[in-house]
């Protein structure tokens, strides 16, 4: 062999930089102040305040994500609601499938400013849902605070 191995290159030698670009004052990348201005001296702007590269999709995953899990734990809660909480109505059953339906259509559209609005009038109705069984008041406030945590997450990135 030649005694290079084939994709290896060489470290550089102390001092002379790296061939993948010049040298940043400062010191290597982690070592710098993540909080100090740009190469340029200019501050980064004041609506990336979280450090996120793209915070609105952030803050829509977010919501969607928590549409996406209520709307699977309403489903799946039917039958334990039903074989330990006692009767379940159909009323009660419908008002399940028709809010996990509307939780992954607004999960879809999360892009949407009106589609947060939705979101809390979502766990509202799910909270009043207790009027027709109890465990329906007990998950309306479970999610009713994730919500709020998502809500608060959302003013926190998006200002």
């Amino acid at each position: 062999m030649s005694g290079a191995e084939p994709g290896h290159r060489p470290d550089p030698a102390p001092g002379t930089g790296s061939s993948d670009g010049p040298e940043m004052p400062g010191g290597p990348p982690g070592e710098r102040d993540a909080g100090a201005s740009g190469p340029d001296g200019a501050l980064p702007p004041a609506g990336r305040r979280s450090g996120l590269r793209n915070p609105e999709r952030a803050v829509r995953g977010l919501g969607s994500a928590v549409l996406a899990l209520e709307a699977l734990v309403l489903l799946l809660a039917i039958q334990p609601i039903r074989v330990l909480g006692g009767q379940l109505s159909g009323a009660a059953i419908g008002l399940i499938v028709g809010l996990a339906v509307m939780a992954v259509l607004l999960a879809g559209l999360m892009g949407r400013r009106w589609a947060w609005h939705l979101g809390t009038l979502l766990q509202v109705v799910l909270a009043l849902g207790g009027f027709l069984h109890l465990s329906l008041a007990a998950l309306g406030v479970i999610f009713g605070l994730v919500w709020a945590y998502a809500l608060h997450v959302r003013r926190v990135i998006l200002g």
